[in-house]
C-alpha cells in the first residue's frame, strides 16, 4: 500500500504528542500523554526521560489505531522537541545517569557567573550566537560532570552519551543500546553553546571552555534528512527530520524566505525571523540561531526573540488575582472599556528576556488612579503582550535591515481577537493565523515528508498553508507613538528592582 501519511512526534515540556497528517497538511489523528514535572529544589526542574520514552511507546501505536492507519502507510516520522533540555545516559545499558535537566532550570546560575568572569568568555557568543546563560545546555552538562563522581572519566572514555530529547528518542527508536543512532540536528545543536554557528560543527574551543568531552556528543546532521529506520515502536518507518520546537513552528508556518516571521504565543512568546543563509549577529538583544537545514543545502538562519511572559500573565490574572474564572473571559472583560485608562502592566515576574535581558527586573503596574477598573486592568494585561512583541520586532528590524511586512501567529493566545487586533495595531502590519494551529507538529511532519519525497519541495508546502484569520492595523499613528512611549517608560520602572544581597 502506498504511503499516504506522515507522523510527527512533538516532545514538549509538559507532554508528548503524536499527530498524523495527510498530504494536504490536515490533521488525521492526535494522541497525547503528559509526564511529571520534578522540582527537587527551588529553581530546579527535571523530567524522567524513561517516562517520556514509555509514553511514546503508548501514544504512537494509539495514533495509528485512531486513524486506522498501518505502519506501511506512513511515509516517514519527524520529531520536534523542547529545546536545551539536557540528558546524559549510559551507552551500554541505555539508562539515564540523572533525570533530564529542563531548559527552565536555573541551578547553573553560579557556574554561569564563574564562566562569564573568565577573560575568554566573550568568545562564546561570537562562536555560537548565544549569550552565556542558564537557558542553554552546555552549563548543565558541565554541572552533571562536576557533581557526579567518576562521570567525567567515563564520558572521556566514550561510555556516556549526551543529547537533547530528540537525540534520546532517535537513539531509542533505532535500537537503543543495540545499535541506536546517536545524532542531533543543527537547530538543536545550535542551542547548546557548543556548536560553531558558521561551520555547523562542534567547536574545540567551546568544548574546552565548558569542559565537555567530545566523545559524549552526538553527530550533527541537517534538520531534514533520512537519518535511519525505526526498529522499535514504529518498525520499518523512516525517521526523516528533527527540529527544535520553535524552529519547527517556523517551518510549519512556511517562513521560507528572508524577512518572514512567526510568533508562537503560549506561556511565553517566541518570535523567529528568517534571515537567510547568513547568520545575523544581534546588537539589539536577540539570539542568533539556526532556523533549519534541508539536506545538503546551506543552513537557513534566524533571529529569535524569547519573551518570558505572555499567556502566563493571563493565568496570573485568573489564578493569582481571581478576577476572571477562565482565560477566554479576559477578552470579554477587556471589551467593557475603550482603552487602558492610562494603566500599563509590565510582567517582569522573573526578569525580562529579549530585548532587555534584565534578570533583576520585577513586574510593575503603573498609571493607577481611582478611575481604573478591572476592565482597564484586563486590557493592560492583553496590551502587555502586544507591546512586548513590538519591542522585539523593532529589535529584529534594526538587526536584520529587513522590515517585517506580515506576522504569522500561532499558539493558544491567538484565539483572542482583541489581542490579535491590538498586535496588528501596534506593529502596523497585518497579523495572520493559519488553518492548522498545530504548527510545531506540522513543521516536523513537513520536514520529514520533504526528506523522503512525500512532498516535492518547499513551494509544495507553501501551497498547503491556508489563512484562517487576518487582522489589519487600524490605529492612529499619533496614538500608537504616544502609547509606545508610555510603555517604554513603564518598562524602565522595572529595572534594578532586585538588589544583590550582601
Amino acid at each position: 500500500m502506498a504511503a499516504r501519511y506522515v507522523m510527527s512526534i512533538d516532545q514538549g515540556t509538559t507532554s508528548t504528542r503524536c499527530i498524523i497528517f495527510d498530504q494536504q497538511g490536515r490533521l488525521v489523528s492526535v494522541t497525547q500523554r503528559e509526564h511529571r514535572q520534578h522540582f527537587p529544589h527551588p529553581g530546579w526542574v527535571e523530567h524522567d526521560a524513561v517516562e517520556i520514552w514509555r509514553n511514546l511507546e503508548r501514544i504512537a501505536p494509539a495514533a495509528l489505531r485512531q486513524a486506522g492507519v498501518g505502519l506501511d502507510q506512513l511515509a516517514a516520522v519527524g520529531i520536534a522537541n523542547q529545546r536545551e533540555t539536557t540528558l546524559l545516559w549510559d551507552r551500554r545499558t541505555g539508562l539515564p545517569l540523572h533525570r533530564a535537566i529542563v531548559w527552565q532550570d536555573t541551578r547553573t546560575n553560579a557556574l554561569v557567573d564563574d564562566l562569564a568572569a573568565r577573560p575568554d568568555s566573550s568568545m562564546v557568543q561570537k562562536r555560537c550566537g548565544l549569550p552565556l546563560a542558564t537557558y542553554f545546555s552546555a552549563p548543565r552538562v558541565r554541572w552533571l560532570l562536576d557533581e557526579t563522581p567518576g562521570l567525567r572519566e567515563r564520558a572521556e572514555r566514550g561510555e556516556v552519551l549526551f543529547g537533547t530529547m530528540e537525540t534520546w528518542l532517535i537513539w531509542n527508536l533505532t535500537g537503543g543500546s543495540d545499535g541506536g543512532l546517536h545524532l542531533t540536528d543543527v537547530t538543536n545543536a545550535s542551542r547548546t553553546l557548543l556548536m560553531d554557528l558558521t561551520t555547523l560543527e562542534w567547536d574545540d574551543d567551546l568544548l574546552d571552555f565548558f569542559g565537555v568531552p567530545r566523545a559524549m556528543l552526538p553527530q550533527i546532521r541537517p534538520s531534514t534528512e533520512t537519518y535511519g529506520v525505526a526498529s522499535r515502536v514504529l518498525p520499518g518507518v523512516r525517521i526523516g527530520a528533527a527540529l527544535g520546537d520553535q524552529q519547527a513552528a517556523l517551518f510549519g508556518q512556511t517562513c521560507f524566505a528572508p524577512g518572514e516571521a512567526k510568533c508562537t504565543y503560549g506561556t511565553g512568546g517566541f518570535l523567529l525571523l528568517n534571515t537567510g543563509d547568513e547568520p545575523v549577529r544581534s546588537t539589539h538583544g536577540l539570539l542568533t540561531t539556526v532556523g533549519y537545514q534541508v539536506g545538503a543545502e546551506p543552513a537557513v538562519y534566524a533571529l529569535e526573540a524569547p519573551i518570558a511572559v505572555t499567556g502566563a500573565l493571563v493565568q496570573w490574572f485568573r489564578d493569582g488575582l481571581g478576577l476572571i474564572n477562565s482565560a477566554p473571559e479576559i477578552e470579554t472583560l477587556a471589551k467593557t472599556v475603550d482603552d487602558n485608562g492610562g494603566c500599563y502592566i509590565v510582567p517582569a515576574f522573573a526578569g525580562l528576556f529579549a530585548p532587555h535581558w534584565r534578570s533583576e527586573a520585577r513586574g510593575v503596574i503603573v498609571g493607577l488612579t481611582s478611575y481604573i477598573t478591572k476592565g482597564h486592568l484586563a486590557r493592560a494585561v492583553l496590551e502587555a503582550t502586544a507591546w512586548q512583541t513590538r519591542e522585539v520586532v523593532d529589535a529584529m528590524n534594526a538587526d536584520s535591515g529587513l522590515d517585517l511586512r506580515v506576522l504569522k501567529v500561532d499558539g493558544g493566545m491567538t484565539a483572542d481577537n482583541l489581542l490579535m487586533q491590538y498586535i496588528a495595531d501596534v506593529l502596523d502590519v497585518p497579523v495572520v493565523r493559519p488553518m492548522v494551529a498545530e504548527t510545531v507538529s506540522l513543521g516536523a511532519a513537513y520536514a520529514a515528508g520533504l526528506a523522503v519525497g512525500y512532498w516535492p519541495d518547499l513551494e509544495g508546502l507553501r501551497r498547503n498553508w491556508h489563512r484562517a484569520a487576518q487582522w489589519l492595523p487600524a490605529m492612529d499613528p499619533k496614538r500608537r507613538d504616544e502609547e509606545y512611549d508610555n510603555w517604554r517608560r513603564a518598562v524602565e520602572r522595572t529595572f534594578g528592582w532586585m538588589r544583590p544581597h550582601h
